[in-house]
């Protein structure tokens, strides 16, 4: 006896691969939320609002190092580390592409003012209409 060619397709082999690519996902998740630990300065001001489509954060650590990140919403996340000359380059790759795009500065309170500038001047050279500046909202002192 002769049999019928089957016309289905077996997807159970295709169910298996994609939860093994999901438990990686699950189990490797968790280490990629590393965020640059910057301590900010403290200034009364305007909450930065959910609204604004991920903005371009670009954070400077005590010690001098720079990182860029497109997206507020992922804080915690630490970006990538770029040096003042590439800066420009990077920054202005994402203007480009979104020129309305807001920038923000988040720097370290122990931070040079010349470094925090010159960033800012890096920036603007490669397109940033305005740049934000991050801070903490002031700790409340008892008296």
């Amino acid at each position: 006896m002769r049999r019928k060619p089957m016309s289905e397709i077996n997807v159970v082999p295709y169910i298996d691969v994609m939860l093994v690519l999901l438990v990686i996902f699950m189990a490797t998740a968790p280490l990629l939320t590393q965020g640059v630990l910057v301590d900010l300065p403290e200034a009364p001001s305007e909450p930065i609002t959910d609204t604004e489509d991920d903005p371009l954060v670009v954070s400077i650590r005590a010690d001098g190092a720079i990182f860029v990140n497109l997206g507020i919403q992922d804080a915690d996340d630490e970006g990538t580390r770029v040096t003042i000359y590439s800066l420009g380059d990077q920054a202005g790759k994402i203007l480009r592409a979104r020129p309305d795009v807001p920038v923000y500065v988040k720097a370290d309170h122990r931070l040079d003012y010349g470094k925090v500038v010159g960033v800012m001047t890096v920036l603007q050279k490669s397109g940033a209409e305005s740049v934000g500046l991050i801070t903490d909202p002031p700790s409340e002192i008892e008296s």
